[in-house]
C-alpha cells in the first residue's frame, strides 16, 4: 500500500518547484519585456502551466494532511484552520501594507517587488482555501451516508475538471460554459448544507465555533480585499491568478460554507441550551431507573433526585428532607442555613391543605415571608408520596424570580419524584423479599405502583370513543400503554411489551414510559420517537432484553392517524365504508434488538385516513396467545371475527366482548402472559 508520507513529500516537492519557477518566469519577462510575440505567448502559457500545477499540489498535500487528523473534535478542526492557514491572511495585509511604506518612501513603483509579494501572497491563499477546502469535507462527511459520499467524490472531480479551462486558456465566461459552472455553483450551495456537526456542539463549544469561524470569514475577507486591490489591469502585475474557474469556485465553496456554518451556530444558540436541558433530564431519569439494578441503595438515589432537580429547573436554593422514626432528617441542602430550613418549612406548612402538594407564586407581599429576609420569591414543594399515600420525604425548591416554576418544569420534577418513589419502594421490595416471607404481599405494593403509572382513563371528545384493558399475569408485568395530548386535535398514543415478565419487565417498562414522555414533549413524529427510544435504551436494558411497541399519533382535523410498529402486534381495525376487517400489516423491528444507527432503517411510518364509524383495536400478544385446556391459541383469526361481530357497539362494549370471548376461549386457565387491550372508535363529528 502507497506511504502517505511519500505522497506528501512529493506533492510538497511539486508546489515549492511549480511556484519558484512560476515567480521566476514572471520576473524574466519583466526584464526581458520585448520579448516576441511568440516567446510571450510560450512564456504566458507557461504561466498557466505552472500555476495549474502549484494548485493542484498543494490541494493534494492538503487532502492527505488533514485525512491524517482524527476524532470528531470540531472545535480543534476550527482551531487548526485559523492558526495553520487563516493567520497567513494577516501576514499578506503585513507584506502588502510593507510595500505600501516602501512605495511611499521611494516614491516609485518596484515591479519585481511587487511581483514576489503578488505571488507569495497568491501562495498563502492557495494554502488556505485548499486547507479548508478538505477540513470543510470532514465536516460535511461528517456521519455521512452512501448518497453524500457519492456526491461530494462527484463534486471534487467536476471542480478538478475546470482546472482544464485554464490550462487550454478557454475563456470560462463564454456561453458555452457559464451553464455549467452556475450548475456547479448551484452544487456547492447544497452541499453546504450538511451541518449535522454542529447540533454536537454545547452551548459553551456554540460560541468558541461562532468566534472562530468568524475569525476565518475574516481571514477570507482580507484575501479578497487584497486580490481586488491588486488587480493586474491596473497595478502592473503580469497575471491575474485568480482569473481562473477552479480557484473561484473553490473560492467560493470556502466561503459559503464558512458563511453559513456560522448563521447556524449564531442563530441555533437560543435553542442549543434547551436541547441540552432536555438531553440532561432524560439521563438523569435514566439515572433514576438503574440505580436499583446497580444495587444502589436510598440515599444514592435521594442524592440523584436532588441532584437532578436542581439542574432541571436551575433552582437557587433546595433542601431534601427524610421521613425516619423519629421525625424527619435533611440529608441534601444547597443554600441555605439550618435556621432559614426551619422558618420556611413552618411557614409553607402552614399554607399547604389537603390534596395540595406544592406552592408557586409571588410571595412577595407575604408579611411572614418578607419578615424572613431571604432573596427568594417562589417556591415548589413535592411531597414523595406513593400511590398509597405512604409520604418518604419532602422536596423544597426555591428561587428568587417570581413564578419560577413553569409548567414543563414542574412536569419534569414530578417524573424525577414518581421515579423516585417507584425505585426506592422497588429496592425495598428487593431487600425485603430477600430476608422475609412477605415477599408476595410487597409485590403488590409493587404492582399497585405500577398501575399508578398506567392511566386508567383517556381524554374523552365527540370525535373518538376509547376503552382500555390490562391484566398482568404475575404481581407485576411488561406490558404498558399511555397518551399524551400534543394539542387541541392530536393525541399519542403508546402500547408496548417487554420481554419477560415480573419485576425486571416492570422496571423497563417504567423507563419507557419516562422515555415516551420525555421524548414527545418535542412532538416527534412516530419513526423518530422509535429510533431516539431504541438509543436511549440502548444504555439501560439488558442485552437480553427487547421492547415491542406500537405508535400512534391520531388527528382530528386530518382525520386521520400516523403509526410505526416496533415488532409489536399487527393492529387490527374495522373500515365503515367498505365494511372490511383486516389488520395492518406493517413492518418493524422490537426496541433493543438492532443498538446501532441502522435501527431507522428497519421501521416505517404509515399513513391511514379514517371514517366515522371506523374501529381499531390494539392489542399485545396475550390476548391472541391465550391457551385453552388443549394448549390451543386463541389466534389473530377468532380476534378478527369477533371485532366483524361487535363493530357496531361502543368502545367499552366492544371492549368486553372481546376479553369475555377470550375468558370463555381459556376456560378459567390461568394466563401464561401479560394481556392489554385498547379500543378506539371514530365517532361522526356531530355526535355528542
Amino acid at each position: 500500500m502507497p506511504n502517505p508520507v511519500n505522497f506528501k513529500k512529493t506533492f510538497l516537492f511539486i508546489a515549492v518547484l511549480s511556484w519558484f519557477l512560476l515567480l521566476g518566469n514572471i520576473l524574466l519577462n519583466h526584464s526581458q519585456s520585448q520579448l516576441s510575440a511568440s516567446l510571450a505567448g510560450v512564456s504566458d502559457y507557461l504561466n498557466y502551466i505552472l500555476k495549474a500545477a502549484f494548485v493542484i499540489a498543494i490541494f493534494m498535500l492538503q487532502r492527505i494532511s488533514v485525512n491524517s487528523i482524527k476524532g470528531l473534535d470540531f472545535i480543534g478542526y476550527l482551531w487548526k484552520l485559523f492558526t495553520r492557514a487563516g493567520i497567513t491572511a494577516y501576514i499578506c495585509i503585513v507584506l502588502y501594507l510593507g510595500y505600501e511604506v516602501y512605495t511611499n518612501y521611494y516614491t516609485d513603483t518596484n515591479l519585481y517587488l511587487l511581483e514576489v509579494i503578488y505571488t507569495i501572497n497568491f501562495a498563502f491563499f492557495i494554502y488556505f482555501i485548499a486547507k479548508a477546502f478538505y477540513i470543510w469535507r470532514r465536516l460535511i462527511l461528517f456521519q455521512k451516508t452512501k448518497a453524500l459520499d457519492f456526491e461530494w467524490r462527484w463534486f471534487e472531480i467536476l471542480l478538478y475538471s475546470t482546472i482544464l479551462l485554464s490550462i487550454f486558456r478557454l475563456d470560462y465566461t463564454s456561453i458555452i460554459f457559464i451553464p455549467l459552472l452556475a450548475l456547479l455553483a448551484l452544487y456547492v450551495l447544497f452541499l453546504s448544507s450538511h451541518l449535522k456537526w454542529v447540533a454536537y456542539l454545547t452551548s459553551g463549544k456554540r460560541w468558541r465555533s461562532i468566534f472562530l469561524l468568524l475569525a476565518i470569514l475574516l481571514s477570507q475577507g482580507i484575501f479578497i480585499w487584497y486580490f481586488t486591490e491588486t488587480i493586474p489591469e491596473t497595478s502592473g502585475i503580469q497575471l491575474n491568478y485568480l482569473d481562473d474557474p477552479f480557484i473561484l469556485l473553490a473560492g467560493m465553496f470556502v466561503v459559503t460554507y464558512t458563511g453559513i456554518s456560522f448563521l447556524v451556530a449564531f442563530f441555533s444558540l437560543p435553542t442549543s441550551s434547551v436541547f441540552e436541558q432536555k438531553r440532561d433530564d432524560l439521563l438523569n431519569f435514566q439515572r433514576l431507573t438503574q440505580l436499583i439494578q446497580q444495587g444502589e441503595d436510598e440515599q444514592q438515589v435521594y442524592k440523584t433526585l436532588f441532584d437532578s432537580a436542581i439542574k432541571a429547573s436551575n433552582t437557587d436554593a433546595a433542601w431534601l428532607e427524610i421521613l425516619i422514626d423519629e421525625g424527619s432528617e435533611v440529608i441534601e441542602v444547597l443554600n441555605l442555613e439550618e435556621s432559614n430550613i426551619v422558618q420556611i418549612r413552618n411557614l409553607v406548612q402552614s399554607f399547604i391543605i389537603t390534596n395540595v402538594d406544592y406552592i408557586n407564586g409571588n410571595l412577595d407581599n407575604n408579611i411572614h415571608f418578607k419578615a424572613l429576609q431571604l432573596p427568594y420569591k417562589s417556591i415548589y414543594v413535592v411531597p414523595l408520596k406513593s400511590p398509597q399515600l405512604r409520604t418518604y420525604g419532602v422536596l423544597y425548591l426555591l428561587k428568587d424570580i417570581e413564578q419560577g416554576y413553569d409548567r414543563e418544569t414542574v412536569n419534569v420534577i414530578r417524573t424525577f419524584a414518581s421515579q423516585t418513589i417507584l425505585t426506592i419502594e422497588n429496592l425495598r421490595l428487593a431487600s425485603e423479599a430477600l430476608q422475609n416471607e412477605r415477599y408476595k404481599e410487597e409485590l403488590k405494593i409493587a404492582s399497585s405502583v405500577q398501575d399508578s403509572l398506567i392511566p386508567k382513563t383517556f381524554p374523552r371528545d365527540t370525535w373518538f370513543e376509547i376503552s382500555c384493558f390490562s391484566q398482568a399475569a404475575k404481581e407485576v408485568g411488561g406490558d404498558f400503554y399511555d397518551f399524551l395530548q400534543l394539542s387541541e386535535s392530536r393525541i399519542a398514543i403508546i402500547i408496548g411489551d417487554v420481554s419477560g415478565k415480573g419485576i425486571s419487565a416492570a422496571f423497563h417498562m417504567a423507563q419507557m414510559k419516562g422515555i415516551f414522555h420525555g421524548l414527545m414533549q418535542d412532538d416527534l413524529e412516530p419513526v423518530k420517537f422509535m429510533v431516539k427510544a431504541n438509543q436511549a435504551l440502548t444504555h439501560c436494558l439488558e442485552r437480553t432484553s427487547f421492547i415491542t411497541s406500537a405508535l400512534y399519533i391520531i388527528d382530528y382535523k386530518m382525520r386521520g392517524f400516523f403509526f410505526a410498529r416496533a415488532g409489536h402486534c399487527h393492529t387490527l381495525y374495522y373500515n365503515s365504508m367498505t365494511e372490511e376487517t383486516f389488520y395492518f400489516n406493517t413492518d418493524g423491528l422490537g426496541l433493543g434488538i438492532i443498538r446501532d444507527q441502522s435501527y431507522g432503517k428497519r421501521i416505517h411510518n404509515m399513513h391511514y385516513d379514517y371514517n366515522p364509524g371506523d374501529v381499531m383495536v390494539i392489542y399485545t400478544d396475550g390476548i391472541v396467545e391465550a391457551r385453552n385446556i388443549k394448549q390451543e391459541e386463541y389466534g389473530e383469526d377468532r380476534l378478527r371475527e369477533m371485532l366483524a361481530q361487535t363493530y357496531h357497539l361502543n368502545a367499552d362494549d366492544i371492549k368486553y366482548a372481546i376479553i369475555n370471548d377470550v375468558n370463555d376461549f381459556s376456560q378459567d386457565m390461568p394466563i401464561h402472559d401479560d394481556q392489554t387491550l385498547i379500543v378506539i372508535k371514530f365517532l361522526n363529528v356531530q355526535q355528542n
